[in-house]
């Protein structure tokens, strides 16, 4: 048995099926497991690939991961609001009664909002993912339709809600299904976001270690140029040039990579990007947003939200340092490229990119000066997820869809998730193990 693809997914399937009894061999072609969910460590600092998030309450979290052992650091409910010369803060007070006052008397938030807010929890609570993303009795919508139809107020949804869901769907538009929004609503209000204190990879090497633990095998450092099968053989083809015939393949690469070896039309490759970029800032600097993510309630040129990493995490940076990040959405910034009209967010190199994060920020802090902001890494991550609009999910691919005994998973035969990918996993491996039990 042969597992192509060394990511969430990928470690999931390979588990459950060395767990099934088994002979499995996971081939990734980097030399470590995690694919999109990767960390680098650099000079004392901790930088995950992009502004990363584990929520707990996923199902499929639970059911795969020991948390405990992943020593959670977590974020504070809620938000800072931020705008050009001032800055307001947005809680939960069931978990934050202090934080009361300040929300209760927040004037970009309505109290119609906020009784829309509770009375949206407390219909989606205990939401089931299932129910959620293969209910077909209404009608998937995007989630600013979605929000204007519960009636909304133009300032929550355009201030508050694209920011906030701006770096969960990496779509400030908020065309994004609202299925997605759902669901993800409700597990934040169940569980709230969190980070491993060694950061995001410790979740791949958490599953990588289950793998072994039930007998099966990992092997990094090799690439795959194909997968075929007839009705009853799947062959993998090496970058080397070896062959290895399997009684069946699990596809469980990126999604472009994944059409490539299946030749499947179904797995969607249309990508939502973005830039992270992280700084290091003067202990006297203080954002004063607690753990609490700052959006950037404006549609100017600066960035979509600023993460305060080290107040949340303090093992991702040295000692009595400050570790920020902001991250821009879209593909369109790359890595040498100049500026050409910032107003139809054109392309900016690092340089330009931490003006305009200093920028946003002295613009949000009149009081201080941020001047000692300093550049220490940029990710540039053209596929992030992928795009998910609404309707998308009737239209995914099956685990079983490819010809032969070759298996898909992946997060897009889900939804572009933490969630998602797990439980693609295991839906591969129970379909393998069903299948050649047959």
């Amino acid at each position: 048995m042969l597992v192509v693809g060394g990511g969430l997914a990928g470690l999931v399937a390979a588990r459950h099926l060395a767990g099934g009894g088994t002979d499995v061999t996971l081939l990734e072609h980097r030399e470590t497991v995690g694919g999109r969910v990767r960390t680098l460590e650099r000079d004392g600092y901790r930088f995950d690939r992009g502004f990363q998030v584990l929520f707990p309450a996923y199902p499929a979290v639970r059911r795969e991961l020991d948390l405990e052992a992943l020593d959670l650091r977590r974020f504070t409910s809620g938000a800072t609001i931020a705008r050009p010369g001032r800055r307001s803060v947005l809680a939960d007070p069931r978990q934050q009664p202090r934080t009361i006052p300040a929300t209760l008397f927040n004037r970009d938030i309505t109290m119609g909002d906020r009784l829309r807010v509770a009375r949206l929890w407390w219909a989606l609570r205990g939401t089931d993912p299932d129910r959620v993303f293969g209910d077909t009795r209404e009608e998937d919508v995007s989630i600013e339709r979605y929000l204007r139809d519960r009636g909304f107020s133009d300032g929550f949804i355009e201030e508050f809600v694209a920011p906030f869901y701006g770096g969960i769907t990496l779509d400030r538009t908020l065309s994004t299904s609202s299925r997605v929004f759902e669901y993800t609503f409700a597990t934040l209000a169940a569980g709230g976001a969190a980070v491993p204190a060694e950061g995001m990879e410790a979740i791949p090497t958490q599953l990588a270690q289950r793998v072994r633990n039930v007998g099966g095998a990992i092997e990094t450092g090799i690439a795959v140029e194909s997968v075929s099968s007839d009705e009853s053989t799947a062959t993998v083809e090496t970058a080397d040039g070896e062959t290895h015939d399997a009684d069946a393949v699990v596809v469980a690469t990126d999604p472009p990579a994944a059409r490539e070896l299946t030749g499947l039309e179904s797995i969607p490759t249309e990508a939502r990007g973005c830039v992270t970029q992280y700084y290091a800032l003067p202990d006297e600097t203080g954002l004063e947003t607690g753990k609490r993510l700052l959006l950037n309630a404006t549609e100017d040129e600066g960035p979509n939200h600023v993460v305060p990493h080290s107040a949340v995490v303090p093992e991702y940076a040295p000692d009595d340092t400050t570790l920020v990040s902001a991250t821009y959405l879209g593909c369109e910034v790359q890595r040498t490229s100049k500026r050409s009209d910032a107003s139809r967010g054109a392309e900016a190199n690092d340089a330009e990119l931490a003006e305009r994060t200093r920028q946003a920020l002295e613009s949000w802090y009149p009081e201080q000066r941020f001047d000692g902001l300093e550049t220490l890494h940029t990710d540039r991550i053209p596929f992030a997820q992928f795009d998910q609009p609404p309707g998308i999910y009737d239209r995914l691919p099956d685990a079983r869809d490819p010809d032969g005994p070759v298996y898909l998973a992946g997060d897009y035969t889900r939804w572009s998730s933490i969630q998602g990918a797990m439980r693609s996993g295991q839906d591969a491996a129970q379909a393998v193990l069903e299948d050649l039990s047959r």
